[in-house]
């Protein structure tokens, strides 16, 4: 999962795409401007190239462990974006199903300790 964030931060959104799975499904944090879900690497990487281009520069750093329970790994991370308007930062967790290096599913979370539930864990 660290390569997704490499891949991200460097722009490099072939290597990024190759890190999804074709048949993936990402679900967005509560009260995301365009929730979803999206269905398919396909509709994964037109989202996430949207996000791209409302911000001239933007960034995601991982603010904490990656913690890994069986195929799924969920880490705390910033995000931020400057240029055209205010700069944004935004806090969300991140709950990733990998199989076989791919991503199957990404689940975004504003509340950390609900990630955790997810896995089964407390915070």
């Amino acid at each position: 999962m660290r390569a997704l964030f490499e891949a991200w931060n460097a722009d490099d959104i072939d290597a990024f795409r190759e890190l999804y799975d074709p048949d993936a499904v990402m679900r967005m944090a509560q009260d995301w401007p365009e929730p979803g879900p999206y269905v398919g690497g396909e509709a994964i990487m037109r989202e996430f190239e949207q996000l791209r281009q409302t911000w001239d520069a933007d960034a995601a750093e991982p603010i904490g462990d990656f913690i890994d329970v069986g195929d799924r790994v969920a880490v705390r991370h910033i995000w931020r974006g400057a240029g055209q308007g205010p700069e944004a930062e935004v806090e969300l967790t991140a709950v990733w199903t990998v199989r076989e290096g791919r991503i199957l599913a990404a689940d975004y979370f504003h509340d950390y300790a609900e990630a955790l539930e997810t896995l089964g864990l407390r915070e």
